[in-house]
Formats: structure tokens, C-alpha cells, sequence
């Protein structure tokens, strides 16, 4: 934090100099608010890019009024985990405890992350406009709030719904292993590149997959292996492939998965509602517990959250069960398939992902002092 941003300023400079063209606009991540001190000292606008869903943004914009209606620290909050953010536009069924993890309130405010939130939330009033890597019609209540608090707020989510996808991009051969599986008949797991599970919780895991038969894709770096029941590998190799990455997007298109574990990290869970797949949640740290209970509890309950927030054998089997088996799995299979309509109305010819990217397109090149002729149809 202390070195950023001399030397983005510095990279900007030499920029400058090896291209010979002036910089007429800056976009940077919501997060490196001091890109927009830059961008008032050359006169120039800010976008500032924030690469989650909205609900996560509104708690860090209202992280005072969160701080001061609730308490800071675990002592503060102890005994009202459950209580709910009603005082925020939107957020009436999310609970202190989704927060938690996230740092706002557990964190002492002298930290350096909360110090960068508390920065960013006085600075993206100033930016001249906010992207936030959503939807509209996915929280309508809380981007209504947004608006009211930018100068400009712009969703341009989903970006890589009609993107085609790379030729060489199934090195693993996952796909081509899907292509063998029943229709929704696949669990597919990946906790992303960032977190780890505890190595009990991995064993759990791989018990409670073994135990239910359900064939299962798993994206698992080669060195976690180690930490996976002895056999495990070669007991489950004749209806379950592990792999240490996979195309994650055109695995949850595929028509053989059914089910998405995941520690809901917000990529993941906008390519779960992309693919049409519900999820099971263990969230592992930031805003992930709170993107799991907009999925379980506020958008109608596409997903479920792992018994007690932690895999166990048993609740691994059950979880699977429900959604892979039950009736109740199949109206979770609607409701996500539902958010998957609204997206694709996001980026029609008038959708509002597509008049915000429009929007974005328009400042850009505004920014550039283009010539008459350039309009929004010709863009």
C-alpha cells in the first residue's frame, strides 16, 4: 500500500514517454483508490472497477454505519451474529456473521484493510463512474443504492456469456471426460487458486464422495493430493476424475454437471448462475459468506450451505443427495436457471448490461475528444 502507488506513477510516466500519447483516461480497481488522487492531478476521469457483486460493495461503502450501528470487534457482536443489516438498502436478510469474515467489523479499524475499504468508500463518490462486475436485475435494490451514491454506476456483467472459448483450453481432457456422464448426474468441485481447505476437511470430502457414488470432477492442485485418503485416487478412478485445473466456465455449461461445490467466490458463483448449476457452499474467506447467503436465503435459494459450514462425511452425502436426487434439488435447478434468463436479457441489444457498456464506451472515447460523427451508432 505504501509502495503502489509511487510506482504505478512511475509506470504511467514511462508509458507516457515510450508511446508518445497523452493519457486522456484511467481505470483502475475500485480497491487502488489512489489512481483516482492521479487521475484529478492529470485532469482526467476515473473508472473505478470493482470485480464482485454489488452486495459486497455496499458493505464496504456503509462500513461506518455498519461499525457504528453494530460494534466493532467479536465482543461487540457476541450473541447478535444473527442479527440482520436492515438499516442498508437490500441487505434485510443478511446477517452480522456474513460480514464477519470479510473484515469489517471483526478487524481493528487501524489495519491496513480496513484502512484501504474505509479509503475506497470516500473516494468512489469522486470517481467519474463505478463498474461493478454484476447485473442489474440480480440485486436491483441494492444497485438502486449505489446509483444514488455515485456520480455514475455502471454493471456490465456477464462478460464471457457469448465469448468463445479457446480451442486449446481443455488440456485435461475434463470435457471430454464430461461428455461420457448423464445428464446432470456430475459434481463438479474447485475452491479456486486462492484458499485451501484444511486437510481434514479435504479427507472429509473425499470420504463423503466416495461414500455416495456420485461421479465427481474435481479441480485440485497436484500438491493437496497428498492430503486425500490412501487409494482414494485409485477406488474412485472408474466414476471420478481429478484434475489440477479445468476450463471452470465450459465445465458448468456442460449439460453432465449437476451440482457445484464451491468456497463461492464471486467468478464462481456468476459461472454457476451462467452454467445454470446450484450450488453447495463452504465459503473460505472475504465476501464469500456473504455471496452464499444471497445464493441460500435472499435469491430465492438456488444453493445451500454445507451442514455447519464445514465438510463432513456424512453432510458431503447429504448435500448431494438433495440436490442431485430430491425434488427440492430440481426447484433449485429452476431458480438458478431463472437468474441465467435475467443474464441473457442483461446483454441483449437493450439489455442493461449493454447500454452500460455502451455508457463505459461512450466516456471513454469521450475522453479523447473524438470527432462529430462519433455517436452511439457508430459505436
Amino acid at each position: 500500500m505504501a509502495a503502489t502507488p509511487s510506482n504505478f506513477k512511475k509506470g504511467i510516466e514511462v508509458a507516457v514517454v515510450e508511446k508518445g500519447r497523452k493519457i486522456t483516461c484511467l481505470m483502475s480497481d475500485a480497491f487502488w483508490c489512489f489512481a483516482g488522487d492521479m487521475a484529478e492531478e492529470m485532469g482526467v476521469p476515473w473508472l473505478a472497477f470493482y470485480n464482485a457483486e454489488a452486495c459486497a460493495l455496499a458493505t464496504y461503502v456503509y462500513t461506518d454505519l455498519i461499525c457504528s450501528t453494530t460494534g466493532v470487534g467479536p465482543n461487540a457482536i457476541t450473541g447478535r451474529e444473527h442479527e440482520t443489516l436492515g438499516f442498508i438498502p437490500g441487505m434485510s436478510s443478511v446477517r452480522i456473521r456474513d460480514v464477519m469474515i470479510d473484515g469489517i467489523i471483526i478487524e481493528n479499524l487501524g489495519s491496513t484493510f480496513i484502512s484501504m475499504v474505509h479509503r475506497m468508500a470516500q473516494m468512489l463518490p469522486r470517481a467519474t463512474a463505478v463498474l461493478i462486475n454484476t447485473y442489474e436485475e440480480l440485486n436491483p435494490t441494492i444497485i438502486k443504492e449505489l446509483k444514488s451514491n455515485f456520480q455514475k454506476c455502471l454493471s456490465l456483467a456477464p462478460f464471457t456469456l457469448d465469448y468463445p472459448p479457446p480451442s486449446d483450453s481443455d488440456t485435461t481432457g475434463c470435457l471430454t471426460w464430461l461428455d461420457k456422464q448423464k445428464p446432470s448426474s456430475v459434481g463438479y468441485i474447485s475452491f479456486g487458486t486462492v484458499g485451501t481447505l484444511p486437510a481434514y476437511e479435504l479427507e472429509a470430502l473425499a470420504e463423503g464422495l466416495e461414500g455416495s457414488g456420485t461421479p465427481f470432477l474435481w479441480s485440485l492442485k497436484d500438491k493437496l493430493k497428498e492430503q486425500l485418503p490412501v487409494s482414494f485416487l485409485n477406488r474412485t478412478r472408474e466414476w471420478g476424475l481429478i484434475v489440477p485445473w479445468a476450463p471452470q466456465f465450459r465445465v458448468l455449461q456442460h449439460t453432465a454437471v449437476g451440482v457445484f461445490m464451491t468456497h463461492c467466490g464471486w467468478n464462481s458463483v456468476l459461472e454457476s448462475i451462467l452454467g445454470g448449476v446450484p450450488v453447495i457452499g463452504r465459503p473460505i474467506f472475504g465476501d464469500q459468506p456473504l455471496n452464499l447467503r444471497f445464493i441460500s436465503d435472499v435469491w430465492g435459494g438456488f444453493g445451500i450451505r454445507i451442514d455447519n459450514g464445514v465438510f463432513t462425511k456424512d453432510g458431503v452425502i447429504k448435500g448431494l443427495e438433495l440436490i442431485l436426487f430430491n425434488e427440492e434439488g430440481k426447484k433449485m435447478m429452476e431458480k438458478v436457471q431463472a437468474f441465467r434468463k435475467l443474464a441473457e436479457k442483461a446483454i441483449e441489444s437493450d439489455g442493461s448490461s449493454t447500454m452500460s457498456f455502451k455508457a463505459l464506451t461512450l466516456q471513454i472515447v469521450s475522453s479523447t475528444k473524438p470527432p462529430s460523427y462519433m455517436d452511439d451508432d457508430h459505436l
